[in-house]
């Protein structure tokens, strides 16, 4: 095997080594054992079961998860459903705002009863664009609205659109209108539009 072609290679060139000689060229030959295949892999598959773990929690600290999380799931809307029974929202919890209440009032009757409207050819509002300075009880009166009515609220921020990836934005709002589908009739609150 390898040891007699080693042996004869260093016959072989053992007249170069020093003619004048006959001593032998210092030489030591051993056999490897079998594990020596194993004893290479095994600096291998350290490197490979650090980088895993290493993967593994830096995924745990971008969207919680790990393996099978969050990961992967950019185009997922991060919506807040506060649909909870205990604490619903009312135009009662609304201090103020009376002409606001009032023209809401009306979105709630639409809502509450579709078809008396549908009847004499109106038709429900798409939108309702609420406008003013931070603190002034938009998010509450969106809150009331859905309470009132008794549909799902869904609430997200504008930002949550914006990312650093192309695409990822659109899927979002996707995702939010599908989520919205399934529980329609719904109120989809979008916060900071303006992010």
């Amino acid at each position: 095997g390898q040891l007699a072609d080693i042996q004869r290679f260093l016959d072989d060139i053992k007249p170069y080594y020093n003619p004048a000689s006959t001593d032998e060229i210092p030489h030591n030959l051993t056999r490897a054992t079998d594990n020596s295949i194993l004893m290479e892999m095994i600096p291998t598959l350290i490197i490979m079961i650090i980088l895993i773990v290493a993967w593994v929690l830096i995924m745990k600290k971008m969207g919680g998860g790990g393996l099978g999380g969050k990961e992967m799931s950019f185009g997922k809307a991060k919506i807040k459903n506060t649909n909870d029974e205990k604490r619903k929202t009312t135009f009662d919890d609304v201090a103020g705002a009376d002409e606001e209440k009032e023209e809401l009032a009306e979105v709630v009757e639409f809502l509450k009863a579709p078809e008396k409207y549908n009847k004499l050819g109106a038709r429900i509002p798409k939108g309702v664009l609420l406008v003013g300075p931070p603190g002034t009880g938009k998010t509450l009166l969106a809150r009331a609205v859905a309470g009132e009515a008794g549909v799902p609220f869904f609430s997200i921020s504008g930002s949550d659109f914006v990312e650093m990836f192309v695409g990822v934005g659109a899927s979002r709002v996707r995702d939010l209108f599908d989520q919205a589908k399934k529980n329609s009739p719904c109120i989809i609150f979008i916060d900071e539009i303006d992010a």
